[in-house]
C-alpha cells in the first residue's frame, strides 16, 4: 500500500479522499478510506510525505499530501524491489520455464 500511495501522491499533490478515488479508478474497487488515511498518516510520520491544510468552500480544510525527498527515494527503492520480485514471479509462472528435479537429497541415518 505504501508504494502505491507514494506513487499516487508523487504524481500530483492530493488529499486523502481524492487519493482513495484515484486508486479505486485504477482498479482497487474495494479499497476503503479507513485503510488509506492511517497509511497516509504513517507515511507522513516517517517523513516520506509532508502535508498542508487548504481551506475548502464545502467543509473543513483539506489536508494535501506531497512526497518529500525521502519519500521519492523510498518510492524508487520500493519500485526497484517490486520490479525484481515481479520479474522473479514471472520467471516461475512462465509456461516456458521448465523445472527438472535433481536427485532427491539423501538423508543420513544414525
Amino acid at each position: 500500500m505504501s508504494m502505491l500511495l507514494l506513487q499516487i501522491v508523487d504524481q500530483a499533490e492530493d488529499y486523502g479522499y481524492s487519493v482513495v478515488m484515484r486508486l479505486q479508478q485504477l482498479g482497487f474497487d474495494n479499497l476503503a478510506e479507513g485503510t488509506v488515511y492511517p497509511a497516509l498518516t504513517r507515511l507522513e510520520s516517517k517523513g516520506l510525505l509532508s502535508s498542508r491544510l487548504v481551506p475548502s468552500t464545502s467543509g473543513p480544510a483539506r489536508k494535501y499530501y506531497r512526497t518529500t525527498p525521502a519519500g521519492v527515494d523510498e518510492l524508487k527503492r520500493a519500485l526497484t524491489a517490486w520490479l525484481a520480485l515481479s520479474a522473479n514471479v514471472e520467471n516461475v509462472m512462465s509456461p516456458a520455464t521448465t523445472y527438472t528435479p535433481s536427485e532427491p537429497p539423501t538423508t543420513a541415518r544414525k
